[in-house]
């Protein structure tokens, strides 16, 4: 009884924080840093989320819900004066001064950004750069700052987090180990921040440790190989199928509108989920999550677009991410797997978790869609957010 108490609090807290993270299963706060490096000066810019703008600085001036052109204008001062105090910039151990000029918006795959122009100038030429970045982590912990630094035709992405907050970059540096390195971070990242695409892994999850006979009976799997086996084909078809759609979006062959895309994974999610309940995709569900992956995919792609990788170095970041998201997803087969194993012939499981949890996930995926193809923020009236 103690092993059942122990795993049953595991999955509780599992499940409670993913109900709390919930309300920001939307894009992650991500910025936008472009760098060129030319001798000893440092040009670029960097693209910030409005949204994050008004939760740390407040430029919706009349809360209203709706930024402004003006309202960001007259905070221009504000802006830059955050951006060059949260980002340092040196050239072989010498600082360099920072400044940000000229305000523009552009949008991205989740909304409008603002960006500023960047120069910095070094004491000499640029053989080394250190760069440290703190933007609204006091705000936000999971944000990121994806940044990629260029020298003539060579250009190296780095990401950074709120436990990693410095990089330094050899300009020129001809290397695919790092930007192959960076994009397995974001990979895995993005599985462990994207809690709609962790939602819908869970939620095809939940059945593999049972069987379901024609006539709706639910049984407990024999042993852990089986259900290890049925999981394997259903997170490699959903990789395949993500890789296909995610490698079409990037090099822009495929492209689709961000709000349908991510209404129709919110509807993914409430299919998965309601499977749980009643089968309608048949015995197959391999089948199912290779259908639905290649929805997925263009989700996935939005980082990677946003970041603007060059062409030259989109294979090897598009290995990379894939690479991430599966280890991310492994992960996450690795925790939960062996506890709905130890727990599937028990009541709890069958009509608690299983039922249960299938039902939450179904909710809280109605309340993502109704959000993204309405443009209504239900969420934020519920928790405050």
């Amino acid at each position: 009884m103690t092993r059942v108490k122990t795993l049953l609090a595991l999955l509780a807290g599992l499940t409670v924080f993913l109900f709390a993270s919930a309300a920001h299963a939307h894009k992650p706060s991500d910025a936008y840093l472009r760098l060129a490096v030319e001798g000893a000066k440092v040009t670029g810019r960097i693209d910030l989320a409005v949204r994050d703008l008004d939760y740390a600085l407040g430029v919706d001036g009349d809360h209203d819900g709706n930024v402004t052109w003006g309202e960001l204008q007259s905070r221009k001062d504000a802006l830059t004066a955050y951006v060059t105090e949260h980002i340092a910039i040196a050239a072989d151990g010498r600082p360099c001064m920072l400044h940000a000029n000229a305000l523009s918006v552009v949008h991205h795959s989740d909304g409008a950004y603002a960006v500023l122009d960047l120069d910095a100038s070094c004491d000499g030429v640029v053989h080394t750069l250190d760069l440290d970045y703190a933007l609204f982590f006091d705000v936000d912990p999971q944000h990121r700052g994806l940044c990629r630094v260029g020298t003539g035709a060579a250009s190296q992405s780095l990401a950074f987090s709120d436990g990693e907050r410095h990089q330094r970059v050899v300009p020129g540096e001809q290397t695919a180990w790092r930007p192959f390195a960076a994009m397995v971070k974001q990979g895995v990242s993005h599985i462990g921040q994207g809690y709609d695409h962790l939602l819908f892994l869970i939620a095809l999850l939940l059945t593999a440790v049972l069987v379901r006979t024609d006539d709706g009976a639910v049984s407990p799997v024999g042993t852990f190989r089986t259900a290890l086996w049925d999981v394997a084909r259903i997170v490699t078809a959903f990789t395949v199928a993500h890789s296909i759609t995610l490698s079409l979006a990037s090099t822009r062959i495929v492209s689709l509108p961000a709000r349908f895309v991510e209404s129709a994974i919110a509807l993914s999610v409430i299919v998965a989920a309601a499977n749980n309940l009643r089968r309608f995709l048949g015995k197959d569900r391999w089948v199912a999550a290779f259908a639905l992956g290649l929805l997925h995919g263009f989700g996935f792609s939005s980082t990677l677009l946003d970041l603007g990788l060059p062409k030259d170095g989109l294979i090897v970041s598009l290995l990379g991410f894939n690479v991430g998201v599966e280890l991310g997803q492994l992960a996450v087969v690795a925790v939960f797997l062996p506890i709905a194993f130890a727990l599937r012939k028990t009541v709890i499981y069958r009509r608690g978790i299983l039922v249960g949890g299938s039902v939450v996930i179904a909710i809280i995926a109605t309340i993502w869609l109704v959000e993204r193809a309405f443009v209504v923020t239900i969420f934020a009236r519920i928790f405050g957010t």
